[in-house]
């Protein structure tokens, strides 16, 4: 492939926003804040410190931080020099860190010593294959890149890297057992980039709030808010009252929240009384969204809402406008939207052969945005991207408009008695009573009826109600809507739904936990 041919990097990409904004604010946060040359000039010290430590083309970097500006711009240092990253989730266990990193083959760890100095120090002693720990504050370990970045003297950002870099392994949420290794080129992540730009409901110039971790989903909106000369609002952790309040403080017009995020935010008191007259976009995805919920978020937050949809293996696939949330065109909340620019999306039988439209089968999708495989596990990427399509393992159907509605997840399908029961057709309708504040349907062990429809249910806060009349309330809902295949055997009461690093609701917990925990309440 010639030059001219040559995809275009996520490193040039984002070094030509840099360049061309230089003067505007690049990123906020809490007692700070650095301009787009500064983020340059970082960016350029910390590569020179990592070619002066011998760092060649190839080597891995992971990283452990939060929300962080410096963490960010070490991300973009070592893939701008050809190197590959990978974000470890903070809240991991140790375990599964030192998995990732030794999976991931990394030499060098980043990390943030103010917030998780304890564990970094013990994964740079317990991991064989690092040979040095860089620490984005001054700690009893490792070399400090802030002191070694101003040591380097003047550089700004240069793009080393080719298209077909690694840029990133991006491991999956583990939801379903454990973690895999998604590899994403400078290509492939350039792609994303453009897709997410071209198709998502972005502001001209972008306010974004952070609020969610940027090493996944919501680091997908960094770099086109700077392409689009914004300004990146990082929080530390989500917190609905503080969220609430950088909005009106800030004028914040794009944010990025998972459905539970939503949901904490319509249960806040704080909501009846702040200023989200700035806001154009909140953008939600990682997990369905209640379509009740959804209609009070536009009843009481007001007509901003979009969905994305993908996953760590392909992002984006699908965008549902904001235009689309219309309820007058209420059946559109449970659709997951139109394929994006750049995205083929098809539903496929078990053959790979396309379904008759209305039919329901596994959403599948191919484009530069896909993954190039899973990281040493050849089996599983074969099966994933078999006949070159990926399987998302998301069972869908599609209308004659092009629009895509997700059923349920295929592992997350429930045969109860001989029949296929899709939690979210379950979890929609129960969702709906104005007591519940969060569901998960779940299939659990029956010896009469194979796998038991059960529904764990988590309440709004000041909503008092017996459990025992609320599960029969819910049971009358659902089996008068959906049919007595359909209605929970078992309903399970929790004070607070398990999460994933992320805040999707974490299904493998709940399955887990119904047998080991003999003292929640079950009705």
């Amino acid at each position: 492939m010639t030059a001219a041919l040559s995809p275009q990097t996520l490193s040039t990409m984002l070094l030509n926003a840099l360049d061309q904004h230089p003067d505007s604010v690049a990123f906020v946060w809490d007692g700070g804040q650095m301009s787009y040359r500064a983020a340059s000039e970082r960016i350029g010290r910390m590569q020179a410190v990592f070619s002066a430590a011998g760092l060649a083309r190839g080597a891995r970097i992971g990283v452990l931080a939060g929300n962080s500006v410096d963490a960010w711009c070490a991300s973009a240092a070592a893939q701008a020099s050809g190197m590959a990253t990978t974000a470890l989730q903070p809240m991991s266990s140790l375990e599964d860190q030192l998995f990732q990193l030794e999976d991931f083959g990394a030499e060098v760890l980043v990390a943030d010593a103010a917030a998780f100095g304890e564990r970094a120090s013990v994964l740079g002693q317990r991991c064989a294959g690092l040979k040095q720990t860089y620490t984005l504050a001054a700690a009893g370990f490792g070399i400090d890149l802030a002191v070694a970045a101003d040591h380097a003297g003047h550089a700004t950002m240069r793009d080393l890297s080719s298209p077909w870099d690694m840029a990133l392994l991006q491991y999956t949420g583990g939801t379903t057992g454990r973690a895999k290794g998604a590899v994403r080129s400078q290509a492939g992540y350039a792609a994303m980039i453009q897709q997410t730009s071209a198709g998502f409901d972005l502001p001209v110039r972008p306010k974004y709030l952070a609020a969610a971790p940027i090493t996944h989903v919501a680091g997908s909106l960094v770099v086109p808010t700077l392409m689009r000369g914004g300004t990146v609002r990082l929080m530390s952790s989500f917190n609905p009252a503080r969220v609430l309040e950088l909005i009106a403080a800030e004028r914040i017009n794009l944010t990025l929240l998972v459905p539970t995020m939503i949901y904490t935010l319509l249960d806040a008191p704080e909501l009846a009384r702040a200023d989200l007259s700035s806001l154009e976009s909140v953008i939600y995805g990682a997990s369905p969204m209640s379509p009740s919920r959804l209609v009070e978020g536009l009843e009481r937050i007001g007509p901003v809402f979009a969905q994305l949809y993908g996953q760590t293996e392909g992002f984006p696939i699908t965008f549902l406008r904001r235009e689309d949330h219309d309820p007058r065109r209420a059946h559109l909340f449970a659709s997951c939207g139109n394929a994006t620019p750049g995205a083929t999306v098809a539903v496929l039988d078990d053959e790979d052969r396309p379904v008759p439209v209305g039919e329901v089968g596994e959403l599948c999708v191919r484009g530069p945005q896909v993954m190039q495989g899973y990281h040493n596990q050849p089996e599983l990427t074969d099966a994933a991207l078999r006949n070159g399509w990926l399987h998302t393992g998301d069972m869908a159907r599609a209308d004659d408009q092009g629009y895509y509605f997700i059923v349920d997840r295929k592992k997350d399908m429930i045969v109860s008695g001989g029949f296929n029961v899709y939690p979210r057709d379950v979890e929609d309708v129960i969702s709906s009573h104005p007591a519940v504040a969060m569901v998960a349907v779940i299939g659990v062990p029956d010896a009469k009826w194979g796998e038991a429809v059960t529904a764990v249910v988590q309440c709004r806060t000041g909503v008092a109600s017996d459990s025992a009349t609320l599960a029969r309330e819910l049971t009358s809902m659902v089996r008068e809507k959906k049919g007595s295949v359909l209605t929970p055997k078992h309903f399970e009461f929790v004070q607070e739904m398990p999460r994933t690093a992320v805040g999707k609701i974490d299904k493998k917990v709940l399955r887990q936990a119904y047998w080991a925990d003999q003292d929640r309440q079950v009705a």
